[in-house]
């Protein structure tokens, strides 16, 4: 065996589900990692950030990918191109063969790559073009010339991953479900904890190992028993599963984009994969990456820590982490004046009767359960239209319900920067005729009270830069509506912090009201006579004699 501690990693998409999560795990198994990503500042909110080395780079960029594998042992290669419309296996073939010749040319001495599992006897031709497109990827990582551990993972149940929220959000929505016949067909399921830790193991892998490795949990079931176990794990009622044979992938992802977060262009793969039976063939992974007690984790458990997490809103990554494909990635300009063409703006500025803090916390909490403080249902509506389209919609939420960091998805909008306590910019990822942006700020105006006093000042901006025609027409369309959807949103926003700190405030006051009566209490008991025979309280530490008056 190898070194297993001490190794230096790279990570390509540590902006995404497992990229994230992997990131620290490697850190704490005592290995150096750096991070090749396309935008470093979405990781810099990150609890590991400070841990790890950041560098800017492209996957499908040569020059990039080659200056970060510099000094690298090994190297994880974590990007896909899921749901990235027509193209993408293209995309996919390029980044990889990209990816193989660096690491050769570099000197690395292992390559670990987490693609799909595919159904034995299948030609690869009769494969949805997703699960063709993995498993060409990690034929091109096994035909580099270095050595490679190519995991196999058919639906990874974990907080925030895409197959969890899918089966989530379908089974507590839908009491009765008319269901496509693919929810007869058999997986294995894997926790996303043993997903870890396999590629962490797999950094340790003797040099002359370079395979695939079929990795699942120990239940093999099929999709409609897994609705059923998860309403059995979540406490609910016995949900009624119909199915039909007409509905295809193609109208699979239609309906699980309107019931469930998860948008049209992710579920299509999603419900593909499911076309076939994907069932372990092997499980030679624990001779090199050894299982410690309880692991493999079984379904119902990996349910449970999965829904844990959701309530403890302790998410640390979610599938919408890294960005949805084809979404607008332009940063805001600097240019007032926007040389690259016209840009329309909507200001609104407030004074708040409210402290910048309580301002602050009602902005950061904004979005999600807590709606958008203004007109819901154009909010919804403009969601629902989203959806139509092939965008993200409304539904997307939140990772955490009161804190945000670069890099999070939003509904639908992503944070672009955050300065807390003071800023917040998100830039929009619905289907637009252009690029979007709404920042909203918490200030204290110049020569005010000292801080946590009251008084602070609401700023909020709203920035469209069309493209073409449509996208001014698009802006002059919704433009009147302006006055009712952000100044409201102004509005409220500023009432929702009074109220917030009103609310703090008589909190506070409660508390030191009830502190001074429990203060006073023994005070009055001692100046007051003792009435003939009363037996006076005793609140010495026990074990002191005690005291009684006489008459």
């Amino acid at each position: 065996m190898t070194a297993t501690t001490g190794l230096h990693c790279l990570v390509t998409g540590a902006t995404g589900y497992i990229g994230g999560r992997l990131v620290p795990e490697l850190l704490d198994a005592g290995h150096r990692v750096r991070c090749l990503a396309r935008s470093p500042e979405k990781l810099r909110d990150h609890p590991w950030a400070g841990r790890a080395e950041v560098v800017r780079g492209d996957a499908t960029d040569a020059e990039s990918v080659g200056a970060a594998m510099q000094g690298i042992d090994v190297a994880y290669y974590l990007v896909h191109a899921l749901g990235a419309g027509s193209g993408f296996e293209d995309r996919d073939r390029a980044a990889a063969r990209i990816f193989a010749e660096q690491a050769r040319a570099a000197g690395v001495r292992r390559i670990v790559y987490l693609g799909g599992l595919t159904p034995a006897g299948i030609p690869v031709r009769e494969l949805s073009p997703h699960l063709r497109s993995r498993a060409e990827v990690g034929q091109i990582l096994l035909d580099s010339g270095v050595p490679a551990t190519v995991l196999r993972a058919a639906v990874i149940i974990g907080s925030g991953s895409a197959s969890f929220e899918m089966l989530r959000y379908l089974t507590e929505r839908l009491p009765v479900m008319v269901t496509p016949s693919w929810v007869g067909t058999r997986v294995q399921p894997v926790a996303v904890r043993d997903v870890l830790r396999y590629l962490v193991g797999s950094a340790g892998m003797p040099p002359e190992v370079s395979r695939t490795f079929d990795i699942g949990g120990p239940d093999v079931v099929t999709y409609e028993e897994m609705m059923r176990r998860y309403a059995t794990v979540a406490q609910l009622p016995p949900r009624f599963i119909l199915r039909v044979p007409m509905l295809t992938p193609r109208l699979s992802s239609h309906w699980i984009g309107l019931v469930t977060p998860v948008p049209r262009a992710l579920a299509r793969p999603l419900a593909e994969s499911l076309r076939h039976e994907v069932v372990c063939a092997e499980h030679d992974i624990a001779r090199y990456v050894p299982e410690p007690p309880g692991a493999p984790i079984g379904f119902d458990q990996a349910l449970s820590l999965a829904l844990q997490r959701v309530r403890e809103a302790n998410v640390t990554t979610r599938w919408s982490s890294a960005g949805y494909p084809g979404a607008p990635s332009d940063p805001l300009p600097t240019d007032p004046d926007w040389a690259g063409g016209s840009l329309y703006t909507d200001e609104r500025e407030l004074a708040v009767d409210a402290s910048p803090a309580a301002l602050w916390r009602v902005v950061e909490g904004i979005g999600g359960e807590n709606g958008w403080y203004s007109f819901p249902l154009a909010w919804a509506v403009r969601g629902w239209l989203d959806r139509l389209v092939g965008g993200v919609g409304i539904r997307r939420g939140r990772r955490d319900a009161a804190r945000l960091r670069v890099g999070d998805s939003l509904d639908f909008w992503r944070v672009e920067d955050i300065v807390p306590g003071r800023l917040l910019r998100l830039r929009a990822e619905m289907r637009l005729p252009g690029l979007a942006w709404l920042e909203m700020c918490a200030d204290r105006p110049a020569g005010s009270a000292p801080a946590g006093a009251r008084g602070a000042r609401y700023r909020q901006r709203a920035l469209f830069h069309p493209h073409g025609l449509l996208g001014h027409l698009y802006w002059w369309s919704v433009s009147p509506f302006h006055a009712v959807v952000f100044g409201g949103m102004a509005r409220n926003i500023a009432r929702a912090a009074s109220r917030l700190d009103e609310e703090a405030t008589a909190a506070r006051t409660t508390a030191t009201q009830t502190a001074a009566a429990q203060a006073a209490v023994p005070e009055a008991a001692a100046s007051e006579p003792a009435a003939p025979g009363e037996v006076v309280a005793d609140d010495r530490p026990p074990g002191a004699e005690a005291e009684r008056d006489t008459p």
